[in-house]
């Protein structure tokens, strides 16, 4: 039996109304309710309608039974959430921040169900003789449209009401006598929008060799067995996709859907023709470029089981699958797995709590783990599987060299392109083979660096490279430390110091001029002119359309292109200093990701890194393909400096439009941490002002706290956010 009262979350984005509501259930509504199912509840002193969602039910209510109000009406239109992810939502709230209506709307695959596609169709109703009788009767009075539709007619007996009228060119006043006759029927039939139709179709499976069949066969033993999450450490080309479709195949035999994890829009496409190969239609996608309609058939597709995988984003973690058995994450490295909003869920760890729900499974993959997987791995808290070889037999990895580019300075050469790598160009050209141009980072001055002896300028407390601001210091937004910006580098006393600003148009304008024969094309993250620009430019390039493809790290995760024989890494530098602790792994992993683009098929494949830090670990690592002596280094690293994931750190964002209530509100929260923190488990940094320091017209605090317990940054959390915040600052929370 039901229970008589509702807990009902508000949709109102608001910490004083963060929290459930008790609602009874009417009795005409006790049928239609469910944990997820979206309300209209009064609300407030004027019972203003509100929306909100029910979050569960009880039996008994803390306020006066005869106070409480009742539910208004069950929206028809709103997609049910599983109560499954409405703890998922509440995990969430508790470790990220944030309301509570945030999180459930995080998880929502879909607010509202969106109008269905509806598809009409003639149906033949009368036999062989009768159909042939009409169609002589119609030729000898020459109506044509009429014939065209009977000989159509008699050769399907279901016709599509759109082929009929705009292929066939039959108007419906033409075949209206046919319908009232009975001698055909209008039919219309509900169905899903795909965003696949019309552009794969399925090809044919994959075999495996002994090392992914090794991998295969311990991560099924994992997801029968104790089912903690699995990591894929697999070189470049080591075919970590394949393994990951023989485990769905496997998993998708026993009843159990899967969802696949991209990090970039960009990737959807390749990726998503290889698994369409194997398993047809019951293979879809998710991503912000679909239509509103588009994203709700998924997830409706999703929840009636007529989906067995979704593959997409960060977002497609949510996809409401009835019986999931198993997330996989691809490249779990990228940065994009954290959520820039609120609540900055990480998909990593938002993954692994999920699975932990549903009973299933996490796989998480790349040929460069970030530092806080491997080390989990390490410590056991992850089985781990390695394949350290190329699936092609015929495919070896390239040869890779790094230009000094000091020297290329010294030597006269002040251009984008080094003496070798323009030599290079000009063979591979030669050859008829393709060449892709990696720009580390679209170009900026975020921080400044000798162009001489290669130091940036850094923090002399966080290690980290300090940000130009535009009042000419240099700033370091751990700490606050703060300098101006010297007119001569402080190590080696060259006056070559300046901000790096070059970026792919400049890149792909001086190609042009270089080898003006040769087809180029750039892609980077700049907003597509149309739906589908993406795919396009990867298609014509992959079609051999172009000899060079320009582009951001948009073009060196995940995509193989068999005839790319060179690449060329145009500035290591861009993302080894641009601040933060993560710039080595960031680094060592583009280098390593873009270095594994060449040489994938048969073909040999060479590497040209230029750098004017040739000598540092991450780009050394990289060159060597070598993830164990750069993870060991790096853990050094942060071990020394305290950094995750040796030491667990929760980091606040204070904002405001008054920079005096923001600066106030920091100083106020670095006193109450260090009031709690008498046993001294915590470091406190900070506050700061953030890299950019302002947002419209928002002014921008940062502060970190470090522990190597996660428990004291929790109850941290809590005691900042039971301060009182006021109406005129604003604060979010991120766990690392």
């Amino acid at each position: 039996m039901l229970k008589p009262y509702a807990d009902v979350i508000i949709d109102i984005t608001h910490a004083a109304v963060d929290r459930v509501f008790q609602y009874e259930i009417p009795e005409e509504l006790s049928e239609r309710v469910f944990p997820g199912a979206r309300v209209r509840v009064p609300f407030g002193q004027g019972n203003r309608l509100r929306d909100g969602y029910i979050v569960g039910f009880s039996e008994k209510t803390d306020y006066d039974p005869l106070r409480i109000k009742k539910l208004e009406a069950v929206c028809e239109d709103g997609m049910p959430i599983e109560g499954q992810l409405i703890r998922l939502a509440a995990w969430m709230k508790e470790r990220y921040g944030g309301a509570m209506i945030q999180a459930l709307k995080t998880v929502l695959p879909v607010k509202r169900k969106l109008k269905a596609v509806e598809k009409r169709y003639l149906v033949r109703q009368a036999g062989a003789e009768e159909c042939e009788e009409l169609l002589a009767l119609c030729r000898k009075k020459n109506q044509k449209a009429r014939v065209r539709f009977l000989e159509a007619l008699a050769a399907d007996e279901t016709l599509p009401y759109e082929m009929v009228v705009q292929k066939l060119r039959v108007s419906p006043a033409s075949f209206r006598p046919f319908l009232e006759r009975g001698i055909c029927r209008l039919e219309t039939k509900s169905s899903f929008r795909s965003p696949l139709a019309g552009e794969l179709s399925p090809g044919t499976g994959v075999s495996l060799n002994e090392e992914q069949q090794q991998a295969v066969r311990g991560i099924l033993s994992a997801w029968r067995g104790d089912k903690r999450p699995c990591y894929l450490h697999g070189i470049t080309g080591s075919g970590k996709t394949e393994v990951y479709m023989e485990v769905i195949r496997q998993v998708a035999a026993e009843g159990k859907q899967a969802i696949v994890l991209i990090p970039e829009i960009a990737l959807t496409w390749q990726t998503v023709m290889r698994f369409y190969r194997q398993f047809g239609d019951r293979v879809s996608i998710v991503h912000s470029r679909l239509s509103a309609g588009e994203k709700s058939d998924q997830m409706e597709r999703a929840r009636r089981g007529g989906l067995d995988i979704m593959i997409g984003p960060r977002s497609a973690l949510f996809t409401p699958f009835p019986d999931l058995g198993l997330i996989i994450i691809d490249e779990e490295h990228e940065a994009a797995y954290k959520s820039e909003t609120v609540p900055r869920y990480h998909a990593v760890d938002t993954a692994i709590e999920r699975c932990r729900l549903a009973g299933a499974m996490t796989v998480l993959g790349s040929a460069t783990p970030s530092a806080a997987s491997y080390y989990r791995a390490q410590n056991g808290e992850y089985h781990f599987f390695q394949m350290k070889t190329r699936a092609k037999e015929a495919s070896v990895l390239p040869s890779v060299e790094i230009v000094d580019l000091r020297e290329e300075l010294k030597g006269g050469n002040r251009g984008i392109f080094s003496r070798r790598l323009r030599e290079l160009m000009e063979e591979t050209l030669m050859r008829g083979e393709q060449i892709l141009l990696f720009l580390n980072r679209r170009g900026y001055a975020g921080f400044v660096s000798c162009r001489a002896c290669g130091k940036p300028v850094r923090c002399p407390h966080c290690d980290v490279s300090l940000k130009v601001h535009r009042d000419g210091t240099l700033k370091c937004h751990y700490c606050g430390y703060e300098m101006p910006i010297p007119r001569a580098c402080p190590s080696c006393g060259s006056g070559y110091i300046a901000g790096f600003g070059t970026g792919t148009q400049k890149v792909e304008a001086m190609v042009n001029a270089m080898f003006p024969e040769a087809g180029v094309l750039r892609r980077d993250m700049d907003p597509p002119s149309k739906k589908g620009s993406h795919n396009a430019i990867l298609s014509a390039f992959a079609d051999g359309k172009a000899d060079i493809l320009i582009g951001t790290q948009m073009i060196v995760k995940g995509h193989d292109f068999p005839r790319v024989t060179l690449v060329g890494i145009l500035a290591a530098d861009l993302s080894l200093y641009s601040g933060g602790y993560e710039a080595g792994e960031r680094t060592f992993s583009l280098l390593t990701q873009a270095a594994g683009r060449a040489g994938r098929d048969s073909l040999p494949g060479h590497v040209v890194i230029q750098s004017y830090s040739p000598e540092h670990y991450s780009v050394e690592a990289a060159a060597s393909q070598d993830y164990e002596g750069f993870y060991w280094h790096e853990i050094l690293y942060r071990k020394l400096l305290r950094y995750p994931p040796v030491y667990r750190m929760l980091s606040l964002l204070i904002t405001s439009r008054e920079e005096e209530a923001a600066a106030a509100m920091a100083g106020t929260v670095k006193g109450e941490a260090e009031s709690v923190n008498e046993e001294g488990l915590l470091e406190l940094v900070g506050p700061a002002k953030a890299s950019v320091a302002r947002i419209n017209d928002s002014y921008r605090y940062l502060f970190y706290a470090k522990c190597e317990e996660e428990g004291p940054l929790l109850e941290l959390k809590q005691r900042i956010e039971a301060l009182d915040w006021g109406n005129q600052v604003q604060y979010q929370f991120d766990m690392e």
